[in-house]
């Protein structure tokens, strides 16, 4: 029953009251119209038989944080007649839009809304159902339709300062960077020569090629391994069971962002956890981004942790990123980047101190903020010095 119906049930039950109280038969007449009507319209409301098959096709794979898609939704019923009424869509919270309308539509049994990421996971879409109401207004009839239909929404990616034009070193596979070497390497340039340098060293070719004494400059090729890692440590992170912690969004989204960053940059980037457990891999597939995009849509804080000490061991002399939450003193004081050429710390909730202790020990550290890429930005420039290398303390 509506709001309507009930109000009508109510008008016949106090007609019948009054009718035995007052001696109006009249009273009576007018209680029982009201409940063949309310009877009548619940009977033609709810009698017809029918069923439908709904497929639901989203515009792009992977739904991201803040973008907008567009749904298009086929409804086959199959009923004796079309019935007049509102379709709805069920929409989680974390999936905005207005997923509603009036049925039959337009165009017929072809639906189509747009929805918004609102929330990073994966959410189920569905079912649809079908609101339809008799002429007048008394009964209702809400069906549903179909299955749900899985939508997956990643973390946001934002668009960074490149780490070769703000920390000044070489980048992945596309670039080299060269330093002056012992001997022993084949990967040679020639190069004035300069007093001290050994006479076995002289490019004799280029020496008569210049008219020059030449000698030959080892290079070496810059890695082209980089590993960011997130930390999800649960006592680093607020808990909250209703509400995400916009920090930890904003730390997986900078998770996501970096490691992409990375990938295109020619690096071969791992992402892991403060745990050791590999989220993603970037190796230049095309598959790889968004498997990693989805990892990241699931991952949430948990876990104890293991010590700062032993979680860089081994790492590779390229970039190395590290994301956290709640970091003091102390455990800056723990962290060890294990000669990575470009360590970079980044933390949500930095304790007094926290930053300047990393920054000692050669990370490019900085507090992250809602603003991703000026936060990223900052890190970088604020302990690294133009030409490369970090700043003196």
């Amino acid at each position: 029953m509506t709001s309507r119906g009930l109000a009508a049930l109510l008008a016949g039950l106090g007609c019948t009251i009054a009718a035995n109280l007052l001696a109006a038969p009249i009273l009576l007449y007018v209680a029982v119209l009201l409940f063949a009507l309310v009877i009548t319209t619940a009977i033609i409301v709810h009698a017809p038989r029918r069923s439908g098959t709904v497929t639901r096709r989203i515009s792009t794979d992977l739904l991201t944080v803040g973008e907008q898609s567009e749904v298009a939704v086929r409804f086959d019923l199959r009923a004796l007649r079309v019935p007049f009424g509102t379709w709805q869509d069920l929409l989680p919270d974390a999936v905005a839009g207005e997923a509603a309308g009036e049925f039959p539509t337009d165009n017929g049994t072809h639906i189509r809304y747009s929805i918004t990421g609102a929330q990073r996971g994966v959410w189920a879409v569905g079912p649809l159902s079908l609101r339809t109401i008799d002429p007048f207004g008394l009964a209702q009839r809400v069906q549903q339709f179909g299955d749900s239909r899985t939508v997956i929404v990643v973390p946001e990616v934002i668009t960074l300062t490149p780490l070769t034009s703000v920390a000044g070193i070489a980048g992945g596979t596309a670039h080299t960077a060269s330093s002056r070497l012992g001997q022993g390497s084949d990967n040679l340039s020639p190069r004035p020569y300069v007093s001290g340098d050994s006479m076995r060293r002289i490019h004799w070719r280029a020496t008569a090629h210049r008219g020059d004494l030449m000698v030959r400059q080892e290079e070496a090729e810059s890695s082209p391994d980089a590993v960011v890692i997130l930390d999800r440590t649960a006592h680093r992170w607020e808990r909250r069971s209703s509400h995400p912690d916009a920090d930890f969004e904003n730390a997986v989204s900078a998770c996501a962002s970096i490691a992409l960053h990375l990938a295109h940059e020619g690096y071969s980037v791992d992402v892991r956890d403060s745990a050791g457990t590999v989220l993603g891999a970037l190796r230049g597939q095309e598959d790889e981004r968004d498997t990693l995009l989805v990892a990241l849509a699931m991952v949430s804080p948990q876990g104890e942790g293991g010590a700062f000490t032993a979680l860089f061991d081994g790492a590779p002399p390229g970039p190395l990123v590290m994301i956290t939450g709640k970091l003091d003193e102390e455990d800056a004081a723990a962290l060890r980047h294990g000669g990575a050429s470009a360590p970079v710390l980044l933390t949500t909730d930095p304790a007094p101190g926290a930053i300047e202790t990393a920054g000692a020990l050669g990370w490019s550290a900085g507090p992250l903020s809602d603003d991703i890429a000026a936060a990223w930005e900052d890190a970088l420039s604020e302990n690294v010095a133009p030409g490369g290398g970090h700043v003196p303390r």
